[in-house]
């Protein structure tokens, strides 16, 4: 099977796509995107390395999933609609029950969300994975890191902790139970992009971002952006993680939650004022949203317990080349 075969066979979808934003996809030298009048192109681009980001017995239609769901994730954090990507794939071999099983694990998720894969490349070599997905959002109207301000609630969507807690069961640092682990990899593996969510909260939240490399990190970023600091609650943040609640304690519950990365939930800041709205919008779109501290004029993170007190927290998140 040649390279344009594997494309026609596996991601080239027969009939064309019915998506407006798109005007030409998949079969020429470049596809045509055309958003609507009055909304700016949201970009977002994501690499998966096979040892790096996924182990090789990875089931490949999850990973397809996955691929697809980390981009997505980005354009829910600035509170975009999806409208389609790119694929670029790098591949040993061209195994096709690996592909079948790839395609269908992408193209599911993005059929549910509106998202036509409209080109890409195909090249061998080390399996590798590059998505670039673009969506669109009303002029002016997309969420950022830059607009939280002291007073703020800060909220996390989901739970937290559970993609590293399923890590380290896989490489052999903790033991798990077969059901614990399948529930904690369900969130390492298939993670939710919260698009609904992100929608929601164009107007309510001030600042926004999705979680990917852990909370504590993370969160640095947006209180860079936003110049600000941040205070949360220990006792919260240890009730994030689900699966890890009956067999962690507080914490090492806290230390996931804080340094743990490939949870793809959003991390959100809004008025105080508006927490009643924040909340109905969670109930609307079916998402548990949680407040877990708030935004303050002093520089810096700082966890405190139920007292107050600071907490040492020696957390870090991932970082490719610390």
């Amino acid at each position: 099977m040649g390279e344009f075969d594997l494309i026609r066979r596996y991601f080239q979808r027969s009939g064309g796509t019915d998506n407006p934003a798109v005007a030409l996809g998949i079969g020429d030298d470049c596809a045509l995107l055309q958003p609507a009048p009055g909304t700016q192109l949201a970009i977002s681009c994501d690499m998966l390395v096979e040892g790096r980001h996924f182990f090789a017995d990875v089931d490949p239609e999850a990973l397809g999933h996955k691929a697809l769901a980390v981009n997505l994730s980005d354009l829910a954090a600035s509170g975009a609609r999806p409208l389609a990507c790119t694929l670029a794939l790098a591949l040993p071999q061209a195994n096709e029950a690996w592909l079948a099983a790839f395609a269908r694990g992408l193209f599911a998720l993005a059929d549910a969300h509106g998202c036509t894969l409209m080109g890409g490349d195909t090249t061998r070599g080390p399996l590798n994975l590059c998505l670039t997905v673009f969506g669109e959002v009303p002029t002016g109207q997309a969420l950022l890191r830059s607009g939280g301000r002291p007073g703020d609630e800060l909220w996390v969507s989901g739970t937290l902790g559970d993609a590293r807690l399923a890590l380290e069961a896989l490489q052999g640092r903790r033991t798990l139970s077969p059901e614990l682990l399948h529930a904690a990899r369900q969130r390492l593996e298939r993670p939710s992009p919260r698009v609904s969510l992100g929608l929601a909260l164009r107007g309510i939240a001030s600042a926004a971002m999705d979680l990917s490399d852990g909370l504590a990190g993370d969160l640095g970023h947006l209180l860079q952006a936003s110049g600000c600091g941040a205070r949360l609650e220990a006792s919260v943040l240890a009730g994030l993680p689900a699966v890890a609640a009956g067999v962690l304690d507080e914490t090492e519950r806290l230390a996931l939650v804080l340094g743990g990365g490939d949870d793809y939930e959003l991390l959100f800041s809004a008025p105080a004022a508006r927490h009643a709205e924040v909340q109905a919008i969670g109930h609307a779109v079916g998402v548990p949203l949680t407040r877990i501290g708030q935004l303050e004029t002093e520089p810096g993170l700082r966890v405190v317990d139920a007292q107050g007190r600071p907490l040492s927290t020696p957390a870090r998140s991932f970082d490719h080349f610390a």
